[in-house]
């Protein structure tokens, strides 16, 4: 038996998702009275892993020898509790392993203090459940966020791309019941935040019934928080293709709370290896569908999702997806080379691509996606848009926030954290503005 822990620290790994699932955790356990520290004090470490990254697993033990060892020399033994996808994934094995206080997986952390307590009590406490009933009721309260804030509004995934473990350790698609839905909106933006990004692991996959009773889409949705009082943004990801209704473009034409950007993950431009990814989409069917997009919002930015190296891949079938970038001009997108996930189809197909040809493509790819990255923000200098203010920068007086575009701006300013502020973008780099005053504009063109 060890003394309960007072202080505890999140360390939350991958996507938009464990982000807000670390956050709620957060949240949670400041609810039973503990107290948020750095890891190097926490009596208490959550690591609130992802299973979507190349040797994920390894990285965990990795994670929690380093996090032994340190604490070792200053004579401590923090708990331990291992969260999120690895931890649905690997379950009793990370207790036999690592000695582990803690398991729970994505859709059990809302009984994290009764396992942790359990732990406390002597041995390691488990629990990779699914249950039927929803996590969401048993969180707490929203009370503190910042300007920009994630709502989990669907979790799952139906599709079974071959590669993925998604439905494996997150679950089938569930969507989260509209009055609960827009109880935490409600909450969020009582609790500082000027912008929701609304998250799912297939986001425009959500439905609910609305206070009519009448089924709403995602669409529907939006434009509900779209008469909510006190919020500037909305932003949704990620979205799959097979599931983008002219509902859900129709909004980007008429809601201007919902910001001009779209996450819309392709993989790969060849229609053999989509097929063998099991992509419900084609090349085609996808360039027809953001084509749709931009006819009703054509200065949206556009970002995507790329693996390289999927098993069989060709150079040639490589080359379609380069020529599919050139061809979209990505404002930005995530690549990374196939690694295999044990009991995906894809982990025993045959014909894997060596780990050299992977590794020569995906510099190709970035080299090219990198390249429209900057030709975006480029295109972007001379305008006049908002920017959400998130947090200082480095230099004095400079503030740091995010353009309608999801571009990081840089801007010397006397506004606050959580202000929109009129700015002109003067200046771009790679993966940054610079803004200014809207009558920078002129000494810009005078130069």
């Amino acid at each position: 038996m060890t003394a309960p822990p007072k202080s505890f620290h999140v360390k939350s790994f991958g996507c938009q998702m464990n982000v807000y699932d670390g956050e709620r955790m957060g949240e949670l356990m400041a609810a039973q009275g503990l107290v948020p520290v750095g890891a190097d004090a926490a009596e208490l470490v959550i690591l609130n892993t992802c299973h979507i990254r190349e040797r994920a697993t390894e990285k965990v033990y990795s994670d929690i020898g380093r996090l032994r060892k340190a604490a070792g020399k200053q004579g401590r033994r923090p708990m331990i509790a291992v969260a999120g996808c690895v931890a649905q994934a690997e379950g009793e094995e990370i207790v036999r392993r690592a000695k582990v206080d803690v398991v729970v997986g994505p859709q059990s952390y809302h009984n994290l203090p009764g396992l942790v307590a359990r732990a406390a009590a002597g041995g390691a406490a488990v629990d990779t459940d699914m249950p039927l009933a929803s996590k969401f009721g048993a969180l707490p309260a929203r009370r503190k966020v910042g300007p920009s804030a994630f709502l989990t509004v669907q979790e799952g995934c139906d599709k079974f791309c071959t590669y993925c473990v998604v439905p494996y350790t997150r679950g089938a698609e569930v969507s989260r019941p509209w009055r609960q839905v827009m109880d935490e909106a409600r909450s969020l933006v009582d609790a500082g935040a000027r912008e929701i990004t609304l998250l799912g692991q297939n986001v425009n996959a959500w439905t609910g019934e609305d206070e009519a009773g009448r089924v709403r889409g995602l669409d529907g949705l939006i434009r509900a928080l779209d008469r909510l009082p006190g919020l500037a943004r909305i932003r949704y990801t990620t979205s799959h293709p097979n599931d983008m209704t002219q509902g859900l473009i129709d909004a980007h034409r008429d809601v201007e709370k919902l910001m001009p950007f779209l996450h819309l993950p392709v993989q790969a431009g060849s229609d053999r290896v989509l097929r063998a990814m099991n992509r419900s989409h084609d090349r085609s069917s996808y360039l027809r569908l953001l084509d749709r997009v931009r006819a009703v919002r054509p200065d949206i930015a556009l970002s995507g999702d790329f693996i390289v190296g999927f098993p069989g891949e060709t150079e040639a079938e490589f080359a379609e997806t380069l020529s599919l970038v050139n061809t979209v001009g990505y404002a930005q997108a995530f690549s990374f080379k196939y690694s295999p996930r044990p009991g995906t189809p894809a982990a025993a197909m045959v014909d894997q691509v060596a780990p050299e040809a992977m590794d020569e493509r995906l510099q190709l790819l970035q080299a090219a996606l990198n390249r429209d990255q900057h030709a975006f923000n480029l295109g972007t200098v001379g305008q006049v848009c908002d920017v959400l203010v998130e947090r200082r920068g480095k230099l004095p007086g400079q503030m740091l926030g995010k353009s309608p575009w999801l571009q990081s701006v840089h801007l010397l300013t006397s506004a606050g954290v959580g202000d929109l502020v009129e700015v002109a973008l003067t200046a771009a780099g790679p993966n940054s503005l610079t803004g200014g005053p809207p009558n920078s504009l002129g000494a810009l063109a005078a130069e």
